[in-house]
């Protein structure tokens, strides 16, 4: 099958403490910490790393202040990871370390690594819902989620210069196995990962026309979550990024945040799932950001979406 999942991520911090205090307020679980390094889990076990000083075994940072360093991606058999090791060592050198784990650089810059998933089970109970002829709640009453703990890591969103995009592209299609979901001509490519049935597991967004990070998305149960979690946030001194609402490709419930390792954080709930009948659709012209954007009296002379 190949790869199966985002399995763990890397970012180079200045300020350490306020990182170490943003992802516990996002709720991911602090599992180790040093003066230097912080490591935090997702509730399927997939790991965020913060360095001050990551050392060289990292690529160089792709932009200046914090940033992401490097993507690992797990995968379902150790004969497979030696496989799409052995391909991309074809055209990009291949770092192995004591871990078993292999690391190369994609051709925007970014450190992109090779190891075996590790998924930890987890049950997921969404909350039930009532609506006429449906009733899943008697009799009960609802409490709040007051702040969100994320299931897993469910796409990285990554931003890549214009020229050689197709290259870029073609790093993670050629070699790694990734298939291009939705192709938006003037914007980037959508792809979803072997393993995965996400729409997508990853964005290689040209727009901007630079090389950075754009943003990790984190898969939470339900919309509760989105809007509790962003709420917690806010509460807790940061910054929203956009507001709440529906993606128009993926179709799932979003809501930014500005994050202080580089790029933003996104809660996200109900992404449509595809399967190998799902062709992939071409788009000459950028469709709508979303299918719905929260709106307040204040917002009268925005555009309507």
């Amino acid at each position: 099958m190949g790869i199966q999942r985002i399995e763990s991520v890397t970012y180079s911090v200045d300020d350490l403490n306020e990182c170490v205090r943003f992802f516990k307020d996002f709720g991911l679980f602090l599992v180790e910490r040093t003066d230097e390094h912080a490591v935090f889990e997702t509730l399927t076990g997939q790991t965020l790393h913060l360095d001050t000083d990551p050392g060289p075994l990292l690529p160089a940072p792709v932009e200046s202040g914090p940033t992401l360093r490097e993507v690992v991606w797990g995968v379902d058999t150790r004969e497979e990871l030696a496989r799409l090791a052995a391909v991309v060592n074809r055209d990009h050198e291949v770092r192995t370390t004591a871990d078993g784990a292999h690391h190369a650089v994609d051709r925007s810059g970014f450190g992109v690594g090779l190891t075996l998933a590790r998924a930890k089970k987890v049950t997921v109970e969404p909350r039930r819902a009532n609506t006429m002829g449906s009733v899943g709640r008697w009799n009960e009453g609802l409490e709040p989620i007051t702040r969100a703990h994320p299931l897993r890591m469910c796409h990285v969103a990554l931003n890549i210069a214009k020229e050689g995009k197709d290259e870029s592209v073609a790093f993670y299609t050629d070699l790694l196995g990734f298939r291009p979901t939705d192709v938006v001509e003037p914007m980037g490519v959508f792809m979803q990962a072997p393993g995965d049935d996400d729409q997508h597991t990853m964005l290689l967004c040209h727009r901007p026309d630079r090389v950075g990070v754009n943003h990790i998305a984190y898969e939470v149960p339900g919309f509760d979550d989105v809007i509790e979690g962003g709420n917690y946030m806010i509460e807790r001194g940061w910054r929203e990024a956009r507001k709440l609402g529906r993606h128009t490709i993926g179709s799932n419930v979003f809501r930014f945040l500005h994050a202080p390792c580089g790029g933003r954080v996104e809660y996200a709930a109900d992404m449509d799932r595809v399967d190998d009948t799902y062709e992939t659709r071409v788009h000459e012209t950028t469709p709508p950001h979303h299918i719905w954007a929260l709106r307040t009296n204040r917002d009268q002379d925005a555009p309507a979406s």
